[in-house]
């Protein structure tokens, strides 16, 4: 047997597991989330931040923004968070170019995460083209079909400045066309008018699609398309005007978070002084506070710059594939999805 055949096999062993997405309609949480809400610690928390989100839901007026950050989509939550969006149970998404791209969009494309049942040296699966994200791996090969379906798109398009929305709502035009999977939420996203945000989209795999691109049109003396991270804020921040009430359901920290929270402030900048804080909002993170982590402040923190009112906020410290799924499953189990009415809050922009 060959050096390639060998390792041809060993890379076939590691990628033998594929991560199974979670599915909250197949179980009932909301026993559960009555049980721990008779507890306390985390488990209390994780209850009061499931009766913030119903509480979202069923407030008539209130827009819901989805805020991801993490690796949560590649661990098992990538048809959660489809779900959410299905079921009117989301209004918005502001989240990382990883979870958008190199995790639903990878997936939309047909390609799978899998399951590190057993981890060697990093180098070997370096050597191996596999991705290592904690105990769940990649296929680098397939990753960069990801990257250069970026570039092809991009070269599909007017070269002029886009913002990630309106790029991201290209990503889900693709992938009605030419997708292999149904439930992916940027394909959702397009969809049912559900903008998507991606204020470091190029901190992505979509980062090497658009450098590709530029340099071959460069190269070619032709113009190329742009990201304007301008136009995410300005386009985030009219929604937010137009939104009104507006609550967050954030997993993680980082550049999404405060990105969706600096719309308040943006908006009072541009004359809005009446402009509501978000009225809701959770965070679930494992980040801790005394080192000047979950982007640097709590959730009642951030009511000082105006950003988030403190009457209904909940932090929750845990794992989010952990208690996601609880979170989630409750929620769409008490139903009040059912008498929402659809935002389309993408359609503003056509």
């Amino acid at each position: 047997m060959t050096d390639t055949q060998i390792n041809d096999t060993r890379k076939a062993e590691l990628l033998s597991s594929v991560v199974e997405h979670i599915d909250i309609t197949s179980f009932d949480a909301r026993p559960i989330i009555d049980s721990m809400g008779k507890m306390s610690f985390t488990s209390r928390d994780l209850a009061r931040a499931t009766g913030i989100y119903n509480q979202m839901l069923a407030d008539k007026d209130c827009s819901i923004f989805l805020v991801i950050a993490g690796s949560t989509s590649a661990g098992g939550c990538m048809d959660l968070y489809a779900e959410l969006l299905r079921s009117n149970m989301i209004d918005g998404i502001v989240a990382t170019g990883a979870s958008i791209v190199d995790m639903d969009f990878f997936e939309g494309l047909g390609h799978k995460h899998y399951q590190a049942l057993v981890i060697p040296d990093d180098n070997t699966l370096r050597s191996l083209y596999i991705d290592r994200i904690y105990d769940t791996y990649i296929d680098e090969e397939q990753l960069q079909d990801c990257d250069h379906t970026i570039g092809k798109i991009a070269d599909s398009l007017e070269p002029k400045p886009y913002s990630s929305r309106a790029f991201i709502r290209e990503m889900g035009k693709y992938l009605v066309e030419h997708g292999k999977k149904e439930n992916s939420l940027v394909k959702l996203a397009y969809e049912h008018d559900v903008p998507i945000f991606c204020p470091a989209f190029v901190d992505s795999s979509a980062g090497f699609g658009l450098v590709k691109h530029q340099v071959e049109r460069a190269k070619e003396g032709k113009p190329y398309m742009v990201l304007d991270a301008i136009a995410d804020f300005r386009e985030l921040t009219d929604i937010k005007i137009k939104a009104g009430t507006t609550g967050l359901l954030m997993i993680g920290g980082g550049v999404p978070k405060n990105f969706i929270q600096d719309t308040v402030v943006c908006a009072e900048i541009l004359g809005h002084d009446d402009v509501e804080m978000h009225k809701y909002a959770v965070q679930i993170t494992v980040a801790d506070v005394r080192d000047g982590a979950c982007s640097s402040s709590t959730l009642k923190e951030a009511a000082s710059w105006g950003k988030v009112d403190t009457a209904l906020e909940q932090m929750v410290f845990a794992e989010a594939g952990s208690v996601m799924p609880l979170l989630a499953s409750d929620a769409y189990h008490r139903g009040h999805w059912r008498e929402r009415v659809k935002r389309r809050w993408g359609a503003i922009f056509d």
